[in-house]
């Protein structure tokens, strides 16, 4: 009887906790970018990093290589990660690539001036690897190995915005090339408008054409390859397709073909493609911060397809919603969207305190470079969020900037802790997620909550900071907002420039309760492949087209609520 009621009473309060508690101890969905434990650069500006990226799977696990990231992540389902440390490979070195050949991993990173050395392991859990070749011949930069399915192993590498991307084979013995270098892409930003410099593609300097990566679908060889800079949020990619390893390309019909200029954190350039163990293919990026260095950088994950007629497209419409990992082969992105709509744009925002260039508005208005900071990192610093009407919350993403501080490389003490709390009336709170015991570095906290709940408000208190003030670059809040999705967009201007067919301008009428709207568009009524979404605004300018082809536009309206498609389609000549 005693062990009955001691059972009973450890149930009721467990009951208890978890009720007090709603976040979910299994999270099923993703929310880019992804929230990894970022490591601090270790040299001035204090600032993470991590960009150009290289996922493989490799026995039925996933390995994620980026750039000065000290070590390398591992992952058995794309959601939870951990990190992989080694003395045995160059981790400071830029752009590393990885393949499997021959049941092991094969590693090398770029280096301008030969020799260089490639690395292999059986066993990239235990970080221990061995040098392949210790005399590689090219000095390069952006480097990517693919071995193809008879076994040939090819090499592609570049990054200049003088000079093409050139591809060689290897001997797969020696791992020395066999003949001389093919040039295989070169710029054209006359005609290809995503290859121009500038945030949306209107600076127009010669863009860096880098970030060669190869993929094999059907018979097909697709390469990849970035422009037109890290910097920019136009930083995207564009793919050519042959029949053989080496060429000649041609420029694919879709381009480009990774691309998201807009939205929270903007970018999805210099990628890696692969598939997951259910044979899914996805993209993961490099996004665009850039405000303390150029270098500042994030890595985003993107659903990627082949159509029927073997057009290649990345997904990046509400690339910065959380989206649900699957766990079987899916047929096309709608599968992955879970209707959480962003909750928090623009939110009426209370603080404990505010620095004078980093005012509270920013922790809510959907844009990474600003920051909203308190003046200290105290314990006890807090924001909250009044959502103007009870909402079904599902999901939250704490992104935190790193302001004033000085913090060098990985340490023990990088983690964040913090109550998060919600409210009906603003006055009486309930826990939503205690993490005022954490350890773990999460700079892009992501909170799915196992159920919905229902709230007006949200607090965030502040209870550790590594170093500096409390700063965030964004309170996103995501689940439903209980009222109507709005109206259709019926109407939409169209007008392509004439001396520059790159470049064209969009208007629509104001929908009353929209947030925003994605630009969908392609060349062909039935390919509407591209995204371009924006918040607050009816005029759009876009200069990523490509100036030999025509398109077709639609436009989406979306809020706290649902998306509303578009069914007017509208060519442009």
């Amino acid at each position: 009887m005693k062990k009955l009621r001691l059972f009973l009473l450890l149930f009721a309060l467990a009951s208890v906790c978890i009720a007090q508690n709603p976040s979910s101890s299994t999270t099923s969905t993703i929310c880019n970018p992804i929230n990894l434990s970022y490591r601090f650069c270790l040299d001035a500006p204090s600032r993470r990093e991590a960009a150009d990226p290289t996922m493989v799977t490799f026995k039925g696990e996933y390995y994620l290589f980026a750039s000065k990231s000290g070590g390398y992540f591992h992952s058995t389902d794309l959601i939870n990660w951990d990190l992989i440390t080694t003395n045995d490979l160059p981790l400071e070195d830029y752009a590393p690539t990885v393949v499997e050949m021959k049941g092991e991993l094969y590693f090398m990173a770029s280096k301008n001036d030969p020799p260089l050395k490639i690395y292999k392991t059986a066993d990239p859990k235990s970080g221990k690897w061995e040098v392949a070749n210790a005399a590689f011949p090219i000095g390069m930069t952006d480097p990517d190995l693919f071995v193809d399915d008879d076994g040939r192993l090819y090499f592609y590498y570049g990054c200049s915005n003088v000079n093409p991307i050139y591809a060689v084979e290897l001997d797969t013995k020696t791992l020395n090339p066999i003949g001389k270098p093919v040039a295989v892409i070169s710029s054209d930003k006359k005609n290809y408008g995503w290859e121009r410099s500038g945030d949306y593609n209107e600076v127009g300097n010669d863009p860096w054409i880098e970030g060669a990566w190869m993929t094999k679908q059907d018979g097909k060889f697709y390469l990849q390859y970035a422009g037109p800079g890290t910097e920019f949020k136009s930083y995207g990619d564009g793919v050519y397709v042959s029949d053989k390893p080496l060429g000649p390309f041609k420029l694919a019909t879709h381009n480009p073909f990774s691309y998201k200029p807009e939205g929270f954190i903007a970018g999805a350039g210099h990628s890696s493609t692969f598939q997951d163990k259910y044979g899914n293919y996805w993209h993961v990026a490099t996004m665009s911060i850039s405000v303390k260095h150029m270098f500042e950088r994030r890595l985003g994950l993107f659903p990627t397809f082949f159509d029927k007629d073997g057009e290649m497209v990345t997904y990046t419409a509400f690339g910065d919603f959380p989206f649900k990992m699957p766990t079987k082969k899916i047929s096309g992105p709608e599968e992955l969207f879970p209707n959480w709509m962003l909750l928090s744009y623009n939110k009426p925002v209370e603080v404990s305190s505010e620095l004078a260039d980093h005012p509270k508005k920013y922790a809510a208005d959907e844009e990474i470079r600003t920051f909203w900071s308190a003046k200290t990192g105290n314990k006890g610093e807090w924001i909250s969020m009044d959502l103007q009407t009870e909402c079904a919350l599902n999901a939250i993403q704490i992104n935190y900037a790193e302001n004033e501080t000085k913090i060098r490389g990985r340490q023990p003490n990088i983690y964040y802790q913090y109550l998060l709390e919600y409210s009906s009336d603003g006055k009486i709170w309930k826990t939503l997620t205690d993490k005022t015991q954490n350890k773990t570095d999460v700079p892009h906290d992501y909170i799915e909550l196992a159920k919905p709940v229902k709230a007006r408000y949200i607090k965030l208190t502040n209870y550790h900071m590594a170093d500096g003030t409390f700063a965030l670059a964004g309170l996103r809040v995501f689940g439903k907002g209980g009222g109507k999705s709005p109206s259709e967009v019926k109407s939409l201007s169209l007008k392509r420039q004439e001396n520059d067919r790159c470049i064209v301008n969009l208007s629509w009428p104001k929908i009353p309760g929209a947030i925003g709207y994605n630009i969908r568009y392609g060349t062909s009524k039935d390919k509407l492949y591209q995204n371009y979404q924006v918040l607050g605004t009816e005029l759009v300018t876009i200069r990523s087209l490509n100036a030999q082809q025509k398109y077709y536009f639609t436009v989406d309206a979306f809020n706290g609520n649902g998306i509303t498609k578009g069914t007017s389609i509208i060519e442009l000549k």
